[in-house]
């Protein structure tokens, strides 16, 4: 159809709504019979409004765009037009045409109002009062963001009134500023979400609210607001005569529709609010619509952005399907909306789905001080209760009853099974028909895992074939998080009202990705409560279709960890490049952040070669590169070996003197042992040759390996001790130091059953019995901690070593690439089970091979750091910048003391975006000029994987890298993610497919394009990139003035400061500042600068 024959659709508003809408005509409208035109007056594309506080952390609005900017450029102009920061601000329904405040007039066919709402405030608020404000939108965050960042701000108090969804919404974004000392929220009801839980479940999220130390005041409003003499907010005044101090008042206690423009046009609203519409969507006035949170259909308007994506969906199908090519379509109607929700609200999940307050209508009158009559307890589950209710008149602002095949059910009284945990945090009320055979809805607290399972049983309205009991009980005895047990037309994602079977359908069609099912159906890109059940369907139905759900271990190779270990095995492969030329899916590919580390902690699991060989060092991350775990200020921890925690007071004294001596911060780990922070890259080699005189060793706190054995002080020294079980860790520890494994693994040997060493929170821990040692395995803390479980008891204490070789070796065979010992087990087909046939009884026939391989890595230990102590040549690749003086060091972090100890200032709470650029410099890269910052041996290049390092030129701190058959390539040093300057030390990886080269920061592995800077997989960040270039010997960059460069990424420009000396002072831990450029650079050393020659130094000659 030509552009002169279709209709043109005018959506006034560019909101969440408005452009559901926009999206759902533009794919349902295969005749092309409408164009559309939108107007949004902010000037954002359509963005997640829901994400709201997720804002405050990255503050950067393009992340919760709802489309890229690409993908209005690549609409048709023809089919879709849009404008920004261009309000719509009169309507002539006689002339068809709006007309908007740039004078801008648009004649429609149809016009769509998706005007959304303000947020309420009552009579008293007034927001030009600085220091109020309301949560609302990005302009209105960006007010209170700026507010909060005033200096006067710092340490000051905030107020929220109103304590629903948008209110702990509020609460939250507000309590993570660093300038807000303590927030209150004032809520009318006595508990918070008083519209989605009773009051046991908000007395859950309650208990979470205050443990966080935020105030909670209910059954209360607010007066009046105070100002000082500048008019300026400086409290609140309660009902009661109360005041509160605060420097920060937000109001977000609801909504109110934005019907002004239809009031204007003689459009019939509601005196409630909102523009009147009809089962059709259509107002009182033809071709006009109202969709969103402006309509009011049934005198009720909703705030939730799922019925808002409903009438989108009804709308958007009206226009194109109720007169098509193969003929007419009933049109659709509004249909009481669906109430459902789940959310993530103050660190708790909570949820409720359909008639969740049904009980309010069916309360029966209880006697004082008892139960009903009809009143029970589960005998199952003490904690499970069923209550009957009677009969209370409907409230409409409550989800409405249920209409259809279970409506007889539905309209009798209502029985509730409830589950109250305290201590877990969780709660759950299931709301059934007095039959029990019909679910109604419910409400959750702390476990919302059966959310969509259960929303889909009450929108089908189908008899149930279990107990209500078994709701509650068989939710704590396990689930399947699967989603194979949903039907096809189970909602996953309400927000906009995407069904499994939808999901299902995507992934037939060719999506491979939970990316790929965002772009197509938007499921997981409003509230994002669905993304986990989204993330599992989608890999389930991936390995269904027999797509790509691999164990793969990278791009680089199509095998898995186990395969590619046998693999390098059988064939005696030695380096890297050996590997991937021999089953790498492109041969002269280099690898990347993923595959390299692997990879060399196989060679080391095999041959053990030193990790610091040439041929080796580029497969490392950064810690076992330098055989030290790097922190945030881009120095290095020392953790010496301390074998079950037993040290002589002569070595405790030593680790003091080195402390002392270079100026480290002490602590005492966790294993057993003390770690020493805050080692500049440069002192390693002279510190490890202080503690190895001392006769410490490599603690391997960097690796991939066995960190400690844990022991308590057993039969040694205890009354209760039944085992040694400091010489038994002694042994243990000793005899698996330095084996690089799968991912970090740890012991624990307690003496007796009272279990002081937390043996069975460990990958491997004994336990002392009066007839041996209980062996236990798999077990590990962490962000998902695991008991361990038991693999043999009574063991006698000369089976024990063996029986462990086999268990380890085993782990470091099979396991997947940075699978702890604990998923290892889980995703072990048979269990524990198998893996006692396999360890004890030698099912496989490898048993004698597991325990000779053992032995072999046993006998070839050496201590790593006496091996750099040793060797000058390696010691060369701990030099700071290699074309300056020995001793000069440039601080990458300001230090402050806190209890006595030095530390690096904070970062702050969020990485703000920051892209670098040549043409961020002052002169035009022609007028740049080659200069000599280093020569070749300075990089020690080898034809067996990449090197790097880094040069000082000025203030600015430049990253070199040598890669084989590639070149040499430069960047600026500082990745601009946590401004951490050690993008030298990260990995270099490239693109098997095209070979584009990048470098993998060490800190969160942010991916740098070597050639343009771009980051892969952060759009937020770039770094700048220069050319390189040969002339004998030497290393020239084409580079511009010092003091120009010096002026955009100088180091004393982006090191990390904190914020002042009052925040210091007032809050020990208050946020930092990125400090501009500064005059001085006098925290940097003025030595002079090499020529690339070794340059000596009081400590090891370079």
């Amino acid at each position: 159809m030509s552009a002169a024959a279709c209709e043109t659709i005018v959506v006034v508003g560019l909101g969440m709504v408005g452009i559901a809408f926009i999206e759902k005509l533009l794919d349902l409208d295969g005749d092309h019979r409408y164009r559309i035109v939108t107007c949004g007056e902010e000037t954002h594309l359509a963005y997640n409004r829901v994400a709201l506080t997720e804002y405050f952390q990255h503050r950067n609005v393009e992340k919760l765009y709802l489309n890229s900017p690409e993908w209005y450029q690549e609409q048709d102009p023809e089919r879709f037009s849009f404008f920004t920061g261009e309000a719509v601000v009169s309507l002539d329904t006689e002339a068809h045409a709006v007309s908007t405040d740039t004078g801008r007039t648009i004649v429609y066919d149809h016009c769509v109002l998706a005007t959304g709402s303000d947020a309420s405030l009552p009579a008293y608020a007034d927001l030009s009062v600085p220091g109020v404000f309301v949560y609302r939108n990005i302009s209105d965050v960006n007010k209170l963001l700026e507010w909060a960042d005033k200096e006067e701000m710092g340490n000051c108090s905030a107020v929220v009134i109103g304590g629903g969804l948008l209110g702990l919404e509020a609460a939250k974004a507000v309590y993570d500023l660093p300038t807000v000392k303590d927030v209150t929220i004032i809520h009318r009801q006595a508990y918070p979400l008083s519209r989605q839980l009773d009051a046991q479940g908000g007395e859950i999220v309650l208990r979470r609210i205050e443990s966080m130390g935020v105030t909670f005041l209910g059954s209360t409003t607010v007066q009046s607001i105070q100002t000082d003499d500048k008019g300026v907010v400086v409290g609140i005044e309660l009902v009661d005569g109360t005041t509160l101090r605060c420097g920060i008042v937000v109001f977000a206690i609801g909504i109110t529709p934005r019907d002004d423009l239809a009031r204007k046009a003689g459009l019939a609203c509601s005196t409630r609010g909102g523009i009147v519409v009809d089962d059709h969507l259509q107002t009182s006035l033809k071709d006009v619509y109202a969709i969103g949170e402006c309509a009011s259909w049934k005198d009720n308007t909703y705030g939730l952005i799922a019925p808002g994506i409903e009438m989108a969906d009804i709308l958007a199908f009206n226009f194109t399907q109720a007169r098509t090519q193969v003929g007419s379509f009933k049109l659709r109607q509004m249909n009481n909306p669906d109430l459902s929700t789940k959310l993530k609200l103050m660190g708790v999940d909570v949820a409720s789905f359909g008639d969740y307050f049904a009980e309010r209508r069916f309360r029966s009158i209880k006697p004082e001080g008892g139960f009903t009559a009809n009143e029970s307890t589960l005998a199952q589950d003490p904690a499970a209760s069923i209550v009957k209710e009677a009969h209370k008149p409907h409230d409409a602002s409550f989800p409405k009853k249920r209409h259809g095949a279970a409506a007889a059910a539905a309209e009798g009284p209502v029985e509730a099974v409830t589950y109250r945990d305290p201590f877990g945090g969780v709660y759950k009320k299931y709301i059934f028909s007095a039959d029990g055979k019909y679910l109604l809805g419910g409400m959750m607290v702390g476990d919302t895992s059966e959310y969509a399972k259960l929303v889909a049983m009450v929108k089908k309205k189908k008899a149930l074939d279990v107990p209500p009991s078994q709701f509650i009980i068989g939710s704590r005895a396990g689930h399947d998080d699967s989603g194979a047990d949903l039907d096809d037309d189970a909602q996953i994602c309400s927000c906009h009202n995407v069904s499994k079977g939808r999901i299902v359908q995507c992934i037939k069609d060719g999506a491979q990705s939970i990316a790929d099912i965002k772009k197509k159906t938007k499921a997981g890109s409003g509230c994002g409560g669905c993304v986990p059940l989204l993330t599992s369907i989608v890999k389930t139905e991936l390995k269904k279709a027999g797509v790509a759900v691999n164990n793969h271990l990278c791009p680089h190779f199509a095998l898995s960890r186990a395969d590619l270990f046998n693999v390098v095995k059988i064939k005696k492969l030695k380096t890297m490049p050996d590997i991937m030329e021999a089953v790498g899916t492109n041969p002269s590919a280099i690898g990347c952040e993923i595959c390299k580390p692997a990879v060399g902690s196989i060679l080391s699991s095999l041959w053990n070669e030193h990790v610091m060989d040439p041929v080796h060092h580029s497969n490392q991350d950064t810690n076992d590169r330098f055989l030290g775990n790097i922190q945030r200020n881009g120095t290095f921890s020392v953790v010496p070996r301390v074998p079950a925690g037993e040290i002589t007071p002569e070595k405790l004294i030593v680790l003091g003197q080195v402390a002392k001596k270079y100026g480290l911060y002490t602590k005492i780990t966790g294993g057993q042992r003390i770690d020493l922070f805050g080692a500049e890259k440069a002192d390693l080699p002279s510190i490890w040759k202080e503690l190895v005189d001392a006769g410490f060793e490599s603690g391997h706190a960097y690796g991939k390996a066995l960190r400690t054995v844990k022991s308590c002080v057993g039969s040694s020294w205890c009354r209760y001790g039944v085992g040694d079980s400091v010489g038994m860790a002694v042994r243990l520890e000793e005899r698996y130091k330095g084996i690089r494994s799968p991912h970090k693994f740890k012991g624990g040997v307690s003496g007796c059953v009272r279990e002081c060493a937390e043996a069975q929170g460990k990958d491997f821990g004994l336990i002392a019995t009066d007839k041996g040692w209980n062996i236990f395995v798999c077990g590990n803390g962490g962000a998902n901690p695991r008991h361990a479980t038991l693999l043999a008891a009574d063991v006698p204490p000369s089976r024990v070593v063996r029986i462990l070789d086999r268990f380890v070796m085993y782990y470091i065979r099979t396991a997947d690439k940075l699978m702890r010992t604990a998923r290892w087990l889980e995703s072990m087909e048979g269990g524990i089970e198998k893996l006692r046939k396999v360890i004890l009884d030698d099912q496989l026939g490898i048993c004698g091979d597991l325990e000779r391989r053992m032995d072999e890595l046993v006998g070839s230990y050496y201590d790593e750091w006496k091996a750099v102590v040793d060797d000058q040549e390696r010691q060369r690749k701990f030099r700071q910048f290699v074309n300056t003086v020995r001793d000069e060091r440039v601080p990458q972090a300001e230090k402050i003391v806190e209890r006595g100890q030095s530390r690096p200032a904070d970062w702050a709470k969020d990485a703000s975006p920051l892209v670098f650029g040549a043409t961020d410099v002052g002169s035009p890269k022609d007028l740049w000029t080659w200069r000599k910052v280093a020569t070749v041996h300075d990089l020690t290049p080898t034809d067996g994987g990449t090197t790097s390092a880094a040069v000082r030129y000025g203030d600015s701190q430049i990253a070199i890298f040598h890669v084989p058959n590639k070149g040499y390539f430069a960047t600026q040093q500082m990745c601009p993610h946590r401004r951490a300057f050690v993008l030298d030390h990260g990995i270099i990886g490239d693109d098997p497919t095209t070979g584009s080269l990048y470098v993998s920061c060490p800190m969160h592995k942010r991916n740098y394009n070597l050639v343009s800077g771009k980051c892969l997989n952060d759009d937020s960040y770039g770094i700048m990139t220069f050319d390189v270039r040969t002339e004998g010997d030497d290393l020239l960059l084409l580079l511009p003035n010092q003091n120009e460069l010096d002026a955009v990424i100088g180091t004393s420009k982006w090191m990390v400061r904190q914020a002042t000396q009052q925040i210091l002072s007032e809050a020990p831990h208050a946020a930092v500042e990125i400090v501009g450029p500064t005059e001085s650079t006098s925290a940097v050393s003025e030595g002079k600068v090499c020529d690339g020659a070794s340059c000596s130094g009081p400590h090891f000659d370079w």
